[in-house]
């Protein structure tokens, strides 16, 4: 049975451009990718929002899991804020697992976002929940918090956006996806 390590946003000080914050509406998101893990037969265990990055990290390196999937929102900088739009899955730029569940990230994310030319895959040398983290690892930015159009959007799909994070993962393992049993 494949284990993941399910990482939502530590960062309550990042708010919605529309209400609430990037810790809180990443919690829902993983909140709503449970059943579907569940249903597919991925374990699963996921950060506190009480914790710091460097608990998440360590109980993560602690668990031996075989994946570590983290689930932010994103922000342009401040000359662009509001102006960005997308879906961002990151990887440790030397982590062929990472790159190859960004990649499927990035597939059926395109599948649920607005504008698939938008949704793309990002190797990268300096997030540290990607670099210190023993498992393979994914960093998804769901979209903007700072751009109405994005937050709106993340607000109203969260069980959308939840099953194509969740399939994702299931794909990577090779495992068949399910639909909860209600």
């Amino acid at each position: 049975m494949p284990r993941v390590y399910l990482s939502p946003s530590l960062q309550e000080y990042n708010l919605y451009v529309n209400g609430g914050t990037e810790e809180e509406i990443t919690n829902l998101i993983a909140d709503a990718m449970e059943p579907y893990l569940l249903a597919s037969g991925i374990e699963f265990t996921r950060n506190r929002p009480e914790m710091s990055l460097g608990e998440a990290i360590a109980a993560s390196n602690e668990g031996n899991y075989d994946l570590h999937f983290a689930i932010h929102s994103n922000a342009a900088p401040e000359s662009l804020a509001g102006k960005l739009q997308g879906v961002d899955a990151y990887y440790f730029y030397n982590s062929p697992y990472g790159g190859e569940m960004a990649d499927i990230v990035t597939e059926n994310m395109k599948q649920v976002y607005p504008d698939g030319e938008k949704v793309q895959s990002v190797a990268t040398a300096t997030l540290r929940e990607l670099r210190r983290t023993n498992a393979p690892a994914v960093l998804v930015e769901v979209g903007y918090h700072d751009n109405i159009e994005d937050a709106q959007w993340i607000k109203e799909n969260i069980d959308q956006i939840a099953k194509a994070l969740a399939k994702s993962i299931a794909d990577y393992f090779g495992v068949p996806f399910r639909q909860p049993q209600v």
